[in-house]
């Protein structure tokens, strides 16, 4: 099943550029497209299948055997396709349970896939060893102080990073990003660099909820692949297995199968042309394309060269 993003542009993402519509040949919705969100059901930022029908309305429909028999509400997965012209703010996430007492929402794990990198690029992955809790306070208040307490790695395309909740954490500027993460838009924000608006106006911090959720401890580094499935057919390299989604990297498929489970639905998204196959029909993925894969499908033939394969962690019994 095929989806189309919806977008946040704009002066909802001032750091965005132009990229996504240049690599990937998307219709985006003006200047300042950072983020397409090829897979949502976050209200007022869902995608959609091609005949306009949201993804809520597809689950209402279709039910457990789109989502499977494992998957409940509220809808688990969120997934982008960022451009990152500038930099974005410095961020922390709280996970599920500070997230459903303060807000009634999932938590955010996240992970980042580099897709692409200028040179010198860098993520903000944690803080620098040492740093505490009340120095982060006192250098938040002041301001740009902040920028000597935060941990800066290089980066190179194909490297993934999980971000757990609690990681101090920001997008640099020059990068092109697949994020997964907990289907949330739950973000505390604690410096954003000193921009301002036409009016001279920042946009708003989040001091108290940081601090309260922050984990000084936590710095990523790039994910090592997993499990690696190879024959003549292809190669599926596990790349994450984390509390909350898998990903897989799929390379060099020629007629690679996979085969659909009635506990979890999974996702696709190409980043070379992919022909999807099943017993009665075809679809074929442009690079950056993103279909959902129902957990009552059939057997899967996947021709390509590059994509990666998504999924939900079974947390029903």
């Amino acid at each position: 099943m095929l989806m189309t993003p919806a977008w946040r542009h704009g002066a909802m993402t001032p750091w965005g550029g132009e990229k996504l519509s240049r690599l990937y040949n998307k219709k985006t919705p003006g200047e300042q497209a950072g983020e397409g969100l090829e897979l949502s059901a976050i209200p007022g930022l869902e995608s959609r299948n091609p005949q306009g029908q949201t993804l809520t309305q597809l689950i209402d429909q279709y039910g457990s055997d789109l989502l499977g028999r494992k998957i409940k509400e509220p809808f688990p997965l969120l997934l982008k396709l960022i451009d990152a012209k500038g930099q974005l703010s410095v961020q922390v996430h709280p996970g599920d349970d500070y997230a459903r007492v303060h807000h009634g929402k999932l938590g955010k794990n996240e992970a980042w896939v580099i897709l692409e990198a200028e040179p010198g690029a860098q993520l903000i992955a944690g803080l620098k060893e040492g740093v505490t809790k009340e120095e982060l306070r006192e250098a938040s208040l002041k301001g740009q102080e902040i920028e000597s307490l935060m941990r800066y790695v290089d980066v190179q395309p194909g490297e993934i990073y999980y971000i757990p909740a609690g990681t101090v954490h920001a997008i640099g500027a020059g990068l092109v990003l697949y994020e997964i993460q907990q289907s949330s838009d739950v973000t505390y924000r604690l410096y954003d660099w000193g921009r301002v608006d036409k009016d001279g106006k920042g946009r708003e911090l989040h001091l108290d909820h940081s601090l309260e959720v922050v984990d000084v401890n936590s710095r990523p580094t790039p994910a090592v692949p997993g499990m690696v499935m190879t024959d003549e057919r292809g190669t599926m390299e596990r790349m994450l297995d984390t509390p909350y989604f898998l990903l897989d990297r799929l390379r060099d498929c020629k007629d690679l199968r996979i085969q659909s489970t009635p506990a979890h639905f999974s996702v696709i998204t190409a980043f070379s042309p992919m022909w999807i196959a099943w017993e009665d029909g075809e679809l074929k993925l442009q690079t950056g394309q993103t279909a959902l894969l129902p957990a009552n499908g059939y057997e899967l033939s996947l021709t390509g060269d590059s994509a990666l394969l998504a999924s939900p962690v079974e947390l029903e019994p």
